[in-house]
């Protein structure tokens, strides 16, 4: 899919990898909705991005903030040809620690935000899509790029919570593919390894450290440009569909 001229909506479009890929789509042409949780931020990063972005409040968790979210931007856009869903959280917790069992509210807050919240915003979404007239001739109709990470295959310690979530996505990757393949959209996701984002940045040296030191070329964290222009290829190259891409610089992440 061309991006030029198509309409992106970004979940955790404020900051991060969404951001980035926002300031991807609009540099080639594209426009985006950020929706975010955070509104001041998203209307800064709109205001960044000039008059090819605009900010929409949102509860990924929740239906009706969502079908409402979706709703704004159809009207304010008149189509969505492109979903990134970037919106997550990841606050550690031992299945077991000093104070006894892992909140179950917990665990069910990162499900809620980064499993539910994902399929949430790809539905309805992909609701819209199926009525754009086909971008190619494969009859392609829209584009779903959907966050996982590394840890949902090598979840470290305090990390049964995230890595479930993520998990779960990965796992909705290829029957989501399946069904919406008839109505001519793709459905991919990336699995990111340790990159410089908000969430990682406010860990310290001795969390950051080890996992800089797990990568095997190169040895750094990753970099938010770096998502953004795997989103590009996937959205431009009509042949990948139903895939899980790991990008991560070669991390096989330790227990700790």
């Amino acid at each position: 899919m061309d991006i030029d001229g198509k309409v992106a909506v970004i979940t955790g479009g404020a900051s991060g990898l969404g951001r980035a890929t926002a300031k991807m789509i609009v540099d080639h042409g594209g426009r985006v909705a950020l929706l975010d949780r955070n509104l001041e931020l998203a209307q800064e990063t709109a205001g960044a991005l000039g008059g090819a972005a605009r900010a929409f409040a949102v509860d990924v968790r929740d239906a009706e903030s969502a079908r409402t979210a979706i709703d704004a931007v159809m009207e304010a856009f008149g189509a969505i040809h492109i979903d990134v869903n970037c919106a997550g959280i990841g606050p550690p917790g031992r299945t077991v620690g000093r104070d006894g069992p892992l909140s179950l509210d917990l665990f069910n807050l990162v499900i809620q935000v980064n499993l539910v919240g994902t399929f949430n915003t790809l539905r309805l979404c992909a609701a819209h899509m199926q009525e754009n007239t086909p971008d190619n001739g494969d009859g392609e109709r829209g584009v779903i790029v959907n966050t996982a990470s590394v840890a949902a295959f090598e979840g470290q310690v305090g990390q049964a919570a995230y890595s479930a979530s993520k998990g779960g996505v990965v796992g909705m990757t290829v029957p989501v593919a399946r069904d919406l393949a008839r109505s001519g959209i793709r459905v991919c996701t990336i699995a990111p390894g340790v990159f410089g984002t908000p969430m990682l940045a406010a860990a310290p040296p001795s969390v950051r450290e080890p996992l800089v030191a797990a990568t095997l070329h190169p040895k750094r964290l990753g970099e938010a440009p770096e998502f953004a222009s795997l989103v590009r290829q996937i959205v431009e190259n009509p042949y990948l569909n139903g895939e899980t891409i790991r990008l991560d610089a070669g991390i096989r992440m330790q227990p700790r």
